[in-house]
């Protein structure tokens, strides 16, 4: 990996570690290049403006979910635990810098930023499809955008939940997420494939693991 590949990363990380101290709000680029003794150019080349950076957090948390879902033990959850799982592994990837994070989406709701909201909306959009592919949820064509309509809502809900919550381990937002996917139970179920969809011999493939790395 090169030299300019590492600084993507530590640009956010050093912007992420400047509003510990400060609001979002009023950290500047310039700011970001000050503290890593670097230049202007060199964070354009990476983050064009300022929200690209918030992207690219929103990114290190999808990147987080994936990774979990990529772990044999995740196929042998229940459909709605792998929903609950795949959801608050995308939170918690964020629990770090939760303040920032909620300032971040304060940022973007304000008056006057349509343009940032409707890339919002895009932005929502693709991370509730990752979930849908990380849960392996099958649905298509009608029943999918049934399913994907219900699902926004709880992300949305449980996100908005989570940018509040103080409780340990944000155990008031995996109530209400719990508490969300039970109510949309009959929706769900109607809109799954599982029984009889591609996912069936990968769980299998997963219990086989399981077994095997049982015995001694």
């Amino acid at each position: 990996m090169n030299e300019s590949s590492y600084l993507s990363p530590r640009i956010l990380d050093t912007a992420l570690k400047l509003a510990e101290n400060q609001p979002w709000e009023t950290i500047r680029l310039h700011d970001i290049a000050q503290e890593m003794e670097i230049s202007l150019d060199d964070i354009r080349a990476h983050y064009p403006q300022k929200e690209d950076l918030i992207d690219a957090w929103f990114d290190h948390a999808d990147q987080a979910m994936l990774q979990q879902a990529a772990t044999p033990e995740f196929l042998l959850l229940s459909p709605h635990a792998r929903l609950e799982t795949v959801m608050m592994s995308w939170m918690e990837a964020l629990a770090d810098h939760h303040k920032t994070t909620r300032e971040m989406i304060l940022g973007r709701l304000e008056p006057g930023h349509l343009h940032i909201q409707l890339a919002g909306l895009l932005r929502v959009s693709r991370t509730v499809q990752w979930m849908r592919e990380a849960a392996h949820r099958d649905a298509s064509y009608l029943n999918r955008a049934l399913e994907e309509t219900v699902l926004t809502s709880i992300y949305l809900l449980t996100f908005g939940r989570w940018l509040t919550d103080e409780s340990d381990h944000f155990q008031q937002t995996r109530r209400q997420l719990r508490s969300l996917i039970k109510k949309a139970n009959f929706i769900l179920h109607l809109t799954s494939r599982e029984l009889d969809g591609p996912v069936l011999p990968l769980i299998r493939k997963a219990q086989a693991q399981g077994s095997t790395g049982t015995r001694h």
